[in-house]
């Protein structure tokens, strides 16, 4: 009886002071967040129940801010096949990641180049075991096994922000299914650019002239580059980005790099992750304690067929 007068009491939320519906919650670590004042955080913002209520009011302000660095933005680069599109502006080194179509109505988050730590492509090869059906109409697998294969392309950038420290998408829409195909050496290519775009040792240095994902706001105007300063300096490509195979069925691969069949990593310890990817577009949740019913970029139902 507690527990349900507990689930029934009025909560309100530590940023507007509204009261918050039944199920408007949102938990932070120290207090309640109601489900309008959520809809402002960054959709990158990581362990939302591990922060503050203050830490959520900086992080509020910073997203105000936000909204003025993203009005002087000028992309002049855009990547991706996918539904998730990075834009670069080379000029003062600057880049968004978002998954909206007409972005500067949703204020996505301008990361600076400089805070980029690490982006690491990778290629992950898909097999469905494809079946027939015997004389007695039974579906039995082919002698010897066939298998429709596909190759998926995806990004991780690593970054040093107060609330973000990765972010990955799939950078293929249409997945090609040989390394020989046309689209799959076009993928391979717009990655290996992207990482040479956000490689901040490939840009001229100069200060940020303006607060971008959390930094220091910083306003002399002699700190401006010059026309073309920022843009990065074309070097050395990376090397090929290598073909991670498919995984049986139930395995999974650990952040420590071991296969694993349990629920956790039988070197590190490490619990299996859970792990949400919507099966038609790629889209991935934030909050995995607050699924939607439906893709918000495709409208796919999203259910336990697209736990990864």
């Amino acid at each position: 009886m507690g527990l349900l007068n507990k689930l029934f009491d009025k909560k309100i939320c530590a940023i507007c002071g509204g009261e918050i519906g039944l199920l408007g919650n949102r938990k932070l670590e120290d207090g309640n967040l109601c489900k309008d004042c959520a809809k402002k955080l960054s959709p990158f913002l990581t362990d939302r129940r591990r922060t503050t209520v203050e830490e959520i009011r900086q992080h509020l302000a910073y997203r105000e801010q936000n909204q003025r660095v993203l009005l002087a933005m000028t992309p002049t680069k855009a990547f991706g096949h996918s539904y998730t599109k990075v834009y670069v502006d080379e000029n003062q080194g600057t880049f968004i990641v978002t998954r909206d179509s007409n972005y500067m109505a949703h204020n996505p988050d301008v990361f600076s180049v400089s805070q980029v730590i690490g982006i690491r492509p990778s290629i992950h090869e898909n097999r469905t075991e494809l079946y027939h059906h015997d004389r007695e109409g039974r579906q039995v697998p082919y002698t010897p096994r066939r298998y429709r294969v596909e190759y998926r392309f995806d990004m991780a950038i690593d970054l040093n922000t107060p609330f973000c420290n990765r972010i990955e998408f799939e950078v293929s829409s249409d997945r090609p299914d040989s390394p020989l195909s046309p689209l799959y050496r076009e993928l391979e290519a717009e990655c290996v650019d992207l990482q040479n775009y956000l490689n901040p040792d490939n840009y001229a240095s100069f200060a940020p002239t303006a607060m971008v994902a959390g930094s220091a706001p910083v306003a002399a105007e002699a700190s401006r580059p010059q026309t073309g300063a920022g843009k990065p300096r074309r070097g050395a490509q990376p090397a090929p980005i290598a073909v991670e195979p498919a995984l049986d069925p139930g395995q999974w691969k650990c952040e420590c790099g071991s296969v694993n069949g349990g629920k956790f990593c039988t070197n590190c310890g490490a619990k299996k992750p859970v792990i949400y990817r919507c099966d038609k577009c790629g889209w991935m949740p934030a909050d995995i304690e607050n699924l939607p019913k439906f893709c918000p970029n495709c409208g796919d139902p999203f259910n336990e067929e697209d736990m990864v």
